[in-house]
């Protein structure tokens, strides 16, 4: 359900004709008598169609001009504000804004040639709260008027938040909708070889950020709670708002903020609408030039609207990479039993001079590393996407309207990957010389590092892996909005699924042998060894035997079903003048998520066979060399080539007839959860001496249940797993009050200052919710979900002053802090005694006590806090010769004391957490022709936590990307864009850059495009 809280609505009249009085008008010489604003400007969009926003408390209610009968609706506005103090300004052909001018004049602020030449729909007007949430816009075409929306939209919203409008998303050079959003102030994204996956904002994790379409919060094919944006094209997309402090109207809110995206509906229009764009995009790597096209569809016709847009593209992504160069604890080899432990021992004292007193010790062993492993990957992603969008709408009144809106998206992707990798910490060796190490770099922490090792049977391995991911959306939702004198009603009902299918398969080929691997400048690299049985790992395909060809399969199933009603009263108290109106309403919502996982090795030509075990060597396959395997030529790193057996192959050859990949009911979990919520709050309006204020304040009481279904493993005495006949389930629950504040205050003409407060809520993620149990038999240990998880809450404020100027321009400041508690991390929980464990073989290995691990909320609070700037200058307003020129950019600090999980104590930041990002795009535009240049930067962060002990950073990463565009007639527009245009590279550390992670780099995107409006 989407809020239209214009203070006057418009109404229709012929979108050829000029509205003027006459048109309305009776017997009366005056069309509008003189009277107090509100009523004035009701009158005036009656007989025009115009709508007006403003801010009540700031303009006031004084009384206006008589008009005459028979004037054009820019000159009836005119005078009806001559002599008010307040001046006027066209967002678009149909929508106005009034402030205060300081010259007392009526004079417009920027009046486009079209102002009065459309007219929106018929309706009878009326006043509304002065909450200023001016909620979509009509997208025009051009950028810098987007600016100026977006402007608007940030300006009369009660809260802190950011939006961009159709315009802005698809004329910015992007791949997908996260990708689009990157230019929003505190937004960033993640990446994954070269492609925008999840959205973070202001640097927090992206699973602290509420994602909704057409305010119904979205289902997600992952485990977790996050959407995967990749999934959605931008071109379906008419607008997105970031709500940085929620009202009690909004849904939870989400600790990090709320991605509010909104689809295109047809009275959105004034007029008829088709839009038809086609582009084709050139990858550097891969050499694959791939298209994409979209059209949309609008037109009213009386009371009725329809609208459907449709967008489809394909993608072929290479990515050459070098990784996987982890820390390994020394207690790999140490540990182990018979000469290799004693030989790791005597090495580390002979060549690094490091003395091992216990060899098993792990708080001495964990301190002394090595490279876990080190891989030169490539990988061609190859995608198909579409995206769908409908809604019909019925709006006999600019007070009534009904509306169906739906969406529909596919997303099918084939990766295969291509893996010469080198287990440096293979089950067969140890070590057998040490060539260089690094005692100094991580001395702090007492850690050695053993940066250049020949070990004596690294385990050598030749991977053909492919992953295909099919993911179904389907979103449907009718809303009703109706509004009175006094009461408004605003109703949705609405479905969100998404279904999800993962099938993996690898074909592995294992040698072992003596290697020596080593850290470079960026990367590492393994290379024959001294010893005289050491191989060429690149060039040995007869070395290479036959271990398996894993499979497995996985199926998430997201189901999400929800309702609300919204009431409003407007007031107008002679005893509390300052009380404009107060809202209440509830939602209820059932969601279901279901997982079901499977995973078989074939090791032969018939179920059961283990045939080609050790016996077939890859030199048996038919083998490609890697720049003939994949679509670009060479590797691009290293000079390096070698042959592996085709995906295409190896999936036609070794999976035998009948075959497929069972499910194992001991990973199947579903998780229902019902959420009713009930809000209340009020909007005042008051004058604090000269300055205008206006105050949103409300509570939202939200009540939880789950219950949670799994299986418990039970290992059988020949040593395989198996489950409880009957699922086990358990409820959880839990209730909660979120209250929230939003204050404005326009100290003088232009100069906001904005306040929030509120407390805000990320549910936890389902997988961590889903009650079931996998055990490691080996490691004696359980690991549950946990039913009775809470949600991770976040107490925030936040302050900020914004400067908003006639052209559109905009200069803002703020700082925020949020006070984080319950942050979910994985805890020993209980014991369970006397477990049976049984060998391969069927004998009796013992009788144990297992520890049970599960997910919970930690103690403690940490806490957040940040600056954000915001900087929109058309630089026209400098000079006249730099007509056309602007900057519109962005900047985000964060400081944390939320600390990542770390077995050392090793202090580290909480993983997905950055500390700096920023945005800056440099425009010019006329009539014909547009440029934009565009750079995006995110710092350093930490990725993930290797063994829990070892803080693995992603290094900072900053694009550069451009779109020019040229207007070749008024309706057809010509477009340039790039993406990438430096060729960044990412890359990533462990603990420290001298310990390079990972190198990767998916190249430039350069694509040519034209798009036609009519």
């Amino acid at each position: 359900m989407r809020r239209t809280l214009f203070l006057s609505i418009a109404l229709a009249l012929q979108a050829t004709a000029i509205p003027t009085f006459a048109q309305t008008a009776s017997t009366a010489t005056e069309a509008i008598p003189a009277q107090p604003l509100d009523r004035a400007l009701n009158a005036l969009s009656r007989r025009t169609g115009l709508q007006f926003i403003y801010d009540a408390q700031a303009a006031g209610n004084p009384r206006t001009r008589a008009v005459p009968a028979g004037l054009s609706a820019e000159e009836g506005l005119r005078q009806l504000l001559d002599g008010t103090g307040l001046r006027y300004r066209f967002v678009n052909a149909t929508t106005v804004t009034i402030e205060a001018d300081a010259a007392g004049s009526a004079t417009p602020l920027a009046a486009p040639a079209s102002a009065a030449g459309d007219a929106g729909a018929t309706g009878v007007p009326h006043a509304e709260s002065p909450l200023h949430q001016l909620d979509r816009i009509e997208v025009t075409g051009s950028y810098s008027r987007s600016l100026e929306q977006a402007v608007d939209l940030k300006r009369w919203n009660i809260g802190f938040s950011d939006s961009i409008v159709a315009t802005d998303v698809a004329d910015f050079p992007e791949q997908n909708l996260a990708e689009a959003l990157q230019r929003m102030p505190g937004v960033t994204i993640e990446r994954n070889k070269g492609l925008g996956t999840k959205v973070s904002v202001r640097g927090l994790p992206s699973d602290y950020t509420l994602v909704t379409i057409n305010d119904l919060a979205t289902a997600s094919g992952s485990g977790g709670r996050d959407v995967e944006f990749d999934m959605f094209a931008s071109e379906i997309i008419q607008q997105v708002t970031v709500q940085k402090s929620p009202t009690a109207a909004d849904e939870e809110g989400g600790i990090a903020g709320t991605v509010d995206i909104s689809t295109a509906r047809p009275f959105d229009y004034s007029a008829r609408k088709i839009a038809v764009s086609a582009e084709g995009a050139y990858n550097s790597i891969s050499e694959k030039t791939d298209p994409k096209y979209a059209f949309l569809a609008s037109d009213t016709w009386g009371d009725w609207g329809a609208l459907v847009s449709y967008s489809r593209a394909k993608r072929t992504n290479r990515t050459d990479s070098t990784s996987g160069i982890n820390f390994r604890p020394m207690s790999r080899f140490l540990s182990a039993s018979g000469t290799r432990g004693t030989q790791a021992q005597a090495v580390l004292a002979r060549d690094a001079g490091v003395i091992v007193q216990d060899r098993n010790d792990t708080d001495e062993s964990n301190l002394i590393v090595f490279q876990d492993k080190v891989g030169d990957r490539v990988y061609v992603n190859e995608q198909d996407k579409w995206g769908a969008t409908a809604s019909l709408q019925y709006k006999p009144s600019n007070t009534f309207s009904v509306a169906f809106d739906a969406m529909w998206g596919g997303y099918d992707a084939t990766e295969d990957e291509y893996d010469a990798a080198a287990y440096s910490a293979s089950s067969r060796s140890t070590l057998e010389t040490i060539h260089d190490y690094d005692d100094t770099t991580l001395a702090d922490y007492g850690m050695v590092v053993l940066k250049d090792v020949s070990y004596t049977a690294t385990q050598h391995e030749m991977l053909s892996k492919e992953r295909i991911n099919k993911t179904d959306y389907s979103q449907y939702s009718v809303s009703m909005d109706w509004k009175g004198d006094v009461w408004s009603v605003d109703a949705m009902a609405g479905y969100s699924g998404a279904e999800k299918t993962l099938d993996y398969s690898n074909l592995k080929h294992v040698a072992y042998a003596p290697s020596r691997t080593r850290w470079t400048a960026d990367s590492g690299e393994t290379i024959p060894s001294a010893n005289p049985n050491t191989i060429d790992m690149y060039n040995a395909p007869e070395k290479y035997l036959f271990e398996a060809y894993e499979t497995t399969l996985e199926r998430i199933k997201d189901d999400k079903y929800a309702g609300q009603v919204d009431l409003a009263r407007s007031f107008d108290l002679a005893f509390f003048p300052a009380l404009r109106s107060i809202q209440f309403g509830g939602r209820y919502t059932d969601r279901s998520k279901r997982r079901e996982y499977g995973e078989l090795k074939i090791t032969g030509p018939t179920a059961g066979s283990a045939a080609w075990v050790n016996t077939l060597t890859m030199a048996d396959s038919p083998l490609q060399s890697i720049g003939d395997i994949v679509p670009g030529g060479d590797y691009s790193f290293k000079n390096l080539d070698w042959q592996q057996i085709s995906n295409e192959y190896a999936r036609n050859a070794f999976r035998y007839d009948g075959f497929t990949t069972p499910y194992d009911p001991g990973q199947y979990y579903r998780v229902d959860e019902t959420v009713t919520a009930l809000y209340a709050m009020a909007d005042l309006g008051f004058d604090i001496g000269t300055v205008p204020v206006s105050i949103n304040a409300g509570t939202r009481y939200v009540d939880t249940s789950v219950t949670s279904f799994g299986y418990h493993p039970i290992q059988n005495p020949d040593g395989s797993t198996g489950y409880t006949d009957d699922p086990v389930s358990k409820d959880g629950s839990y209730k909660d009050w979120l209250p929230s504040f939003n204050m404005t205050a326009e100290l003088t003409e232009g100069l906001m200052l904005r306040a929030a407060a509120a407390k805000t809520m990320m549910r936890p993620a389902l997988t961590d919710v889903a009650y079931k149990r996998t055990a490691s038999w080996s490691s004696f240990r359980f690991t549950d979900g946990n039913p009775d998880l809470k949600p991770t809450y976040a107490k925030q404020w936040e302050i900020g002053l914004e400067k908003y100027f006639d052209n559109g321009g905009l200069l803002a400041a703020s700082y925020f802090n949020k006070k984080i508690d319950g942050v979910v991390i994985s805890a020993l929980t209980g014991v369970v005694e006397d477990v049976a464990v049984y060998n391969a073989n069927g004998s009796l290995n013992g009788i144990y006590d297992f520890d049970v691990y599960q997910p919970v909320n930690a103690k403690g609070s940490y806490d957040v806090d940040g600056i954000e700037v915001i900087g929109q200058v058309p630089l026209g307003m400098f000079a006249s010769w730099l007509e056309g020129f602007g900057i519109n950019a962005n900047y985000t600090r964060l400081d944390s004391s939320l600390a990542g999980e770390s077995d050392l104590g090793i202090k580290t930041p909480m993983p997905g957490l950055s500390k700096d990002t920023y945005n800056a795009t440099f425009y010019y535009e006329n009539k014909r022709f547009d440029a934009r240049l565009s750079y995006n930067h995110k710092s350093e962060y930490v990725e993930s936590i290797g063994y829990n002990m070892y803080p693995i950073y992603r290094d900072a990463y900053g694009q550069l990307d451009m779109s020019i565009g040229y207007r070749i007639t008024e309706n057809v527009k010509l477009s340039l864009k790039g993406i990438n245009l430096t060729d960044e590279v990412t890359s990533g550390y462990t603990m420290d850059p001298a310990f390079p992670t990972m190198y990767e780099k998916s190249g430039r995107r350069i694509s040519l495009g034209i798009r036609a409006d009519f």
